[in-house]
This record gives C-alpha cells, structure tokens and sequence, in this order.
C-alpha cells in the first residue's frame, strides 16, 4: 500500500514538472512574439522619421531657386562624412551653391540627432545619370541601427536594385534602410522676349 501511494505521488510530481515546463514555454513564447511586436513597433517608427527627414529635405530643394542647377552640392560621396562648411546661412547672405551646401550639412546632423547611429546618402542613380541632363530625380537613402537587424539576400536585393543598374548606393551592414526618390523640379519664370511672353525653367 505505501509503494502504491510513493508510485502516485511520483506520477503526480512528474505531472507537475511537465505542467511547469509547459507553462514556462508559454510565457516564453508570449514574452517573444511581445518583444518581436515592440521591434517592430519601433523599426515602424523609425521609418516614418525617415520620410518625415527625406520630406523635409524634399521642402529644403524646393526653396532653393536654383536647386536643379546645383544639384551636385546635395550629392554626398560616402557614408558618415559630413562635408565641412563654415557659412550660416541663417545669418549670413548666402549664394545659391552654398545655400545647397549649408542645407545638405544641417540635414546630415539631423538625420544623426533623429534616429540611433542615423546616417544618410544622397545620389543620383545610374539609370539617370548615363543620360546627359536627365538629372530629374535624387535617390535619397537613410540607415539606422536596430537591435535586430536581416542582412538577408532577400532583404538587401530590392534596395540594392532601386538604386539602378549599378547599384550605386548599398545600405551598410547591420543597418535597417529605407530608400525614397525625390523629383527635381525647376523653378520656372514667365520673361517677355521678341514680343511674345516666354518661360525659362533653370535646367532645361
């Protein structure tokens, strides 16, 4: 009779034991789809920032009057180097070139002050520029750094590919990207010649 009630009671603890595990295991999965929830949370609000950022240079081209002829000054060359430039155009007169150089600068720190390790790369792709003055649009790629991160092939080629045909951006390793195009657009103006009303647009 008692080896009958120790044989029970050891089921009933081994019972107790699966039961705990079980449950353990539950609240480890509930705890990581939570924790997957929270990233993606954040990656969601991190993405928008960046095309709040890429907006609000988007609005900086559009103010300058001759953003499509000095384009080149809002190219940038490389990742995580900011072009030195000592003019503030806030308080100082400043020429349409440099007023492309001072907007690229205070754009580049704020991409920085905005997102974790936020960096960010302007250029025109190939696609574009293989054709003489067919600079109508400015590929704008910005990085950040994520807890989790998928350099996956699957993930890389469509950023890769939007770039054009040469890939001339790649997002940085262990970085989360997000790429957007902005059309350029000449700042046209009515001018009276030979008797008839014409129209220059800068660049055309």
């Amino acid at each position: 009779m008692k080896i009958r009630n120790l044989y029970q009671q050891g089921i009933t603890l081994l019972e107790s034991l699966i039961a705990i595990i079980v449950i353990a295991l539950g609240v480890l999965g509930i705890l990581g789809i939570q924790m997957r929830t929270l990233n993606n949370t954040q990656n969601s609000l991190y993405r928008t920032q960046a095309i709040r950022l890429i907006d609000d240079l988007s609005e900086r081209i559009a103010a300058n009057p001759n953003a499509l002829l000095n384009i080149e000054k809002y190219i940038t060359t490389n990742w995580g180097n900011n072009q030195e430039f000592s003019q503030n155009c806030k308080t100082e007169k400043c020429s349409n070139e440099n007023l492309a150089k001072y907007d690229l600068l205070q754009w580049r720190n704020s991409v920085k002050n905005s997102l974790p390790l936020g960096d960010a790369r302007t250029f025109i792709s190939d696609d574009e520029a293989s054709v003489a003055d067919n600079k109508r649009q400015l590929g704008v790629m910005i990085a950040w750094r994520m807890n989790e991160n998928n350099n996956s092939q699957e993930y890389l080629e469509p950023l890769n590919a939007a770039t054009g045909s040469g890939n001339t951006v790649s997002c940085p390793d262990n970085h989360t990207c997000h790429l957007q195009y902005i059309p350029l657009l000449a700042r046209c103006a009515p001018y009276y010649a030979s008797n008839t009303t014409k129209v220059f647009c800068p660049g055309s």
